[in-house]
């Protein structure tokens, strides 16, 4: 056993049905974002640049895209006798005969790791989350109040409060004060301060809390652990967070935080925030510069290596490997890695998975660029055939098969599975 100071451990999780096809084979905190990375970056980089070297990830659904993005942990800096970044993945045993069944039990089902590394503060941090956070302040104010638990909020419109765990914070100073209240998800919000699953525990309450909850039939952080915690009258702290946090669990959340990085004066700026990735995942690094052909437009865009741009791209982001052919416009799109996209089509607000060709004359959402209908999301490893109509709102599962495709279209909001 060693002392470590802090460990953290990022709550990989599952995958949620709202972001639909997008999580059918991969978990959401693997989901591409940004053009080149992947949502779990985010509070990668965060620990990196937070100098916090020995990090836990647990992950439970589909691990495979996750564990060969994470590598061996070089592309946060994370090799070294003392630092290193650990995948914990469910299992069973002669104690513990259940995967995990709650972020709660994830973390108690590797208490031994946790104990092994003996940290002073424990730091339990979302997997999915886009923001940038320098957590040293957060663990700074939790060690000078000495807190059982902090946990950090952000303010959001009280009429989406009710789908965030919130709080009551005293107003003890402008960094935070004392929970009075917290409710996951209430139907009537006290508060707007919601919950960015962004908890720094003293571990050795942690492990009494956790143990407790094992008696009971639920094992999550923000419905149980916390009102624990408080009716335990532990000392709960709640830390206010005022700088930019992008939701990603639904398809239009995922759309508009993704679409906040454009614009002259874009919320998101990854290149200033550091925002680490394997470059070698997908070979990013190995890929030919981006080409923009002679009649080709770019225009308030995002594209990295291996984009070939012959046709107009409006408003979008462009994932290594896109290929828009002459005649082709997209608009206000997401396009992952190795999309095609034919002479002739028309795709907008559209969020398209990897290693999907959209053929000739093909139209995805409105024909109107600057109509608002809701976003269309089209699975992985999909052709789309010539002259094919796909509406807004559209769902098309991975990769469907020449012969399920109908004759002409699907309208308005339809799924084809």
């Amino acid at each position: 056993m060693f002392k470590s100071s802090i460990l953290a451990m990022i709550l990989a999780g599952g995958r949620v049905d709202e972001l639909g096809v997008l999580t059918h084979y991969r978990p959401k905190s693997a989901v591409p974002f940004g053009g080149f990375a992947r949502v779990i970056d985010f509070p990668l980089s965060n620990l990196l640049h937070s100098g916090i070297e020995r990090i836990a990830i647990l992950s439970q659904y589909r691990s495979y895209s996750l564990i060969n993005h994470i590598g061996t942990g070089a592309a946060w800096d994370m090799i070294g006798r003392n630092r290193g970044i650990s995948i914990l993945p469910p299992f069973k045993d002669y104690q513990s005969p259940h995967w995990y069944r709650g972020s709660a039990d994830a973390v108690y089902q590797n208490l031994d790791f946790i104990k092994y590394h003996d940290p002073s503060n424990l730091l339990i941090l979302s997997g999915d989350h886009i923001y940038q956070m320098d957590y040293r302040k957060m663990i700074r104010y939790h060690n000078e109040h000495d807190a059982d638990l902090t946990a950090a909020f952000i303010q959001v419109p009280q009429e989406s409060a009710s789908r965030f765990g919130v709080a009551e914070i005293s107003d003890d100073n402008l960094r935070g004060g004392r929970l009075l209240s917290y409710e996951e998800k209430p139907a009537a919000p006290k508060s707007n301060w919601a919950s960015l699953t962004v908890y720094c525990f003293r571990p050795e309450v942690l492990y009494e809390m956790l143990r407790e909850n094992q008696q009971n039939e639920s094992y999550e952080f923000g419905r149980d652990i916390i009102p624990m915690m408080m009716a335990r009258n532990c000392k709960v702290l709640g830390y206010k967070f005022d700088g930019y946090w992008g939701y990603t669990r639904t398809i239009d959340e995922y759309w508009q935080t993704s679409m906040d990085l454009l614009g002259e004066e874009a919320k998101i700026d990854m290149e200033a925030w550091g925002i680490r990735t394997n470059l070698d995942h997908r070979n990013i690094a190995g890929r030919q510069a981006v080409k923009i052909g002679a009649n080709g437009l770019l225009e308030n865009s995002i594209a990295y290596n291996g984009c070939v741009v012959e046709g107009v791209v409006r408003n979008s982001i462009l994932f290594p490997g896109a290929r828009i052919e002459q005649g082709a416009e997209v608009n206000s799109s997401i396009l992952f890695f190795d999309n095609i996209v034919r002479q002739g089509a028309h795709l907008n607000r559209v969020v398209s998975d990897v290693n999907t060709t959209y053929g000739r004359n093909v139209q995805v959402g409105s024909p109107d660029r600057h109509a608002r209908e809701g976003v269309s999301v089209v699975g992985w490893n999909n052709t789309i055939p010539d002259g094919f109509q796909i509406g807004s709102g559209c769902t098309v599962a991975p990769r469907i098969a020449d012969n399920r495709w109908p004759e002409r279209a699907i309208r308005d909001g339809e799924e084809l599975k």
